[in-house]
């Protein structure tokens, strides 16, 4: 990669853009949040971003029907191969939930949120979605409660989720309008009977506003999630951003749509494309100039156990929970003293990040443009995990504004054995696709091969920054660039004035 790049006579120094979608961090995304808020979000990993380093969730899957139809969801059951929403290997009944949730605390003392998301829609199944609350409300009152859904059953579902310790609901809002509705949604399950088309789509979108207003009365915490669908609902998802702020939502999750054929979904079926990363990433900024974004999501199966971006659900299937020989009391004094560990960390780098914030920073004297660099990390906020091992990168962006978090990208593990039937060049060849845009990709260490392949792509590998914490890597390479680049022009320079 030419260092010399980021310099550009010709290109304004960027905005920062960190009013809404986590400029520097996501003290920046959350800041303007009252304090009730933020100390009700600032452990979740689905709903703050630093908290997704550090902290785990998991899903249980007691909610096998659905009241809707969705031309990018099949739920599939007894399946390990794919993640995705819908996606369940195992269904469970209230109490094998119960009992999983308390294996998994145990196991994975970081665990701090539960949440019912399908495989079909939890409040198109009371009784076992309520029943499992009641019981971990009671038996496991230090982890979070949520529930994702559709919303055509939440507003009479509000009462029933503000007895319990739940704070947070998400809810999938991917319209506004019922003519685009029809062309996400073929039918509603409403009133015993199968409601098709725009009449359909519009109580489905009535019943989500109401529920919406509802939860924010109730002081209960809505995210809303978006599926970002080419040419269906990419230019109207603006607008859906603007009306959720103002109806009180406190953040928004645009969704890129998952359209690969072998899932089975109409979409897929069809040929629906779904968005570029570039795309993707241009209708969140634009989104964001309305709505607080997230960026960070991982559009996790009905059953996912463990931090954003690993699924340790095969460590906890009910066969090997019912093997294992559980202390309890001793798990939940363990969870505390973890939680506190962390706790302690996440103050240091906030204090750490203020102290910086109070620098003065001498900037470059000629103008830079914003750098994508890609992070290969298994967590903790740290550039600590080989690039052959990475089965997804973290994407950030470098300007003279600061460091913001924009997106992750999925990838095959390059160092999977033996090259069988070039395996390894396939997933070489993804992972160097996955990372276009990117000029840069941080990592403890590379392999020859892929060190090759990635400058040859105009890809920088660097492995100089193992260990070091995510932000403070990126900003050093960044600097590095501009001083480079700013020796490059003062050298040119130079040699024209004495020609």
């Amino acid at each position: 990669m030419d260092l010399n790049v980021i310099n550009d006579a010709e290109i304004p120094k960027a905005e920062s853009g960190c009013s809404s979608s986590g400029c520097g961090g996501t003290d920046d995304q959350l800041s303007h949040l009252p304090q009730d808020i933020q100390d009700k979000v600032h452990n979740h990993p689905c709903y703050s971003e630093d908290a997704h380093h550090y902290f785990a969730r998991m899903h249980v899957a007691v909610a096998p029907a659905c009241n809707i139809q969705c031309h990018y969801c099949n739920r599939k059951y007894d399946c390990a191969n794919e993640s995705r929403p819908g996606v369940v290997s195992e269904l469970l009944t209230p109490d094998q939930a119960v009992m999983k949730t308390k294996a998994v605390a145990a196991n994975i003392p970081q665990m701090t949120v539960l949440g019912i998301a399908g495989p079909g829609d939890p409040l198109a199944n009371p009784e076992r979605t309520f029943e499992t609350f009641r019981r971990l409300s009671a038996e496991a009152p230090d982890i979070k409660l949520c529930v994702s859904t559709n919303g055509l059953s939440l507003p009479d579902c509000v009462e029933e989720l503000s007895k319990h310790n739940i704070d947070h609901v998400t809810i999938t809002i991917n319209t506004l309008d019922p003519e685009i509705g029809a062309k996400i949604y073929p039918w509603v399950f409403w009133n015993n009977r199968r409601i098709r088309g725009k009449k359909g789509a519009k109580i489905l979108i009535e019943q989500q506003q109401k529920g919406l207003e509802m939860l924010v009365a109730k002081g209960i915490l809505v995210k809303v999630n978006s599926v970002m669908i080419p040419g269906v609902n990419d230019q109207h998802l603006k607008e859906v951003s603007k009306v959720v702020k103002q109806k009180g939502a406190f953040l928004h999750n645009v969704m890129p749509l998952i359209s690969e054929e072998e899932h089975g979904t109409f979409y897929g079926v069809m040929g629906q494309r779904g968005p570029s990363a570039e795309e993707l990433q241009d209708l969140q900024d634009e989104c964001a100039g309305d709505m607080n974004m997230m960026r960070h999501c991982r559009q996790c199966r009905a059953d996912a156990v463990g931090l954003l971006g690993e699924d340790r659900g095969e460590e906890f299937t009910l066969d090997k929970i019912e093997e294992m020989d559980i202390d309890y009391d001793k798990a939940m004094k363990m969870r505390a003293v973890v939680h506190e560990g962390i706790e302690q960390e996440l103050a240091e780098k906030k204090a750490k990040k203020a102290r910086l914030a109070g620098v003065t920073v001498s900037q470059p004297e000629v103008a830079t443009r914003p750098v994508l660099m890609a992070v290969a990390t298994s967590g903790q906020g740290m550039i600590n995990q080989h690039f052959g091992h990475a089965t997804e990168f973290l994407v950030y962006e470098a300007s003279s504004s600061g460091i913001r978090f924009i997106s992750h990208r999925k990838v095959d593990q390059y160092c999977i054995g033996n090259d069988t039937c070039g395996e390894k060049e396939s997933a070489l060849s993804g992972s160097i696709r996955a990372l276009e845009g990117c000029e840069v990709v941080l990592c403890s260490k590379i392999g020859f091969e892929p060190w090759e392949q990635l400058e040859e792509a105009g890809i920088q590998p660097n492995g100089e920054h193992a260990m070091e914490e995510i932000e403070e890597a990126i900003q050093a390479v960044y600097q590095e660039m501009i001083e480079a680049g700013t020796a490059l022009v003062q050298e040119t320079e130079a040699s024209q004035a004495t020609a």
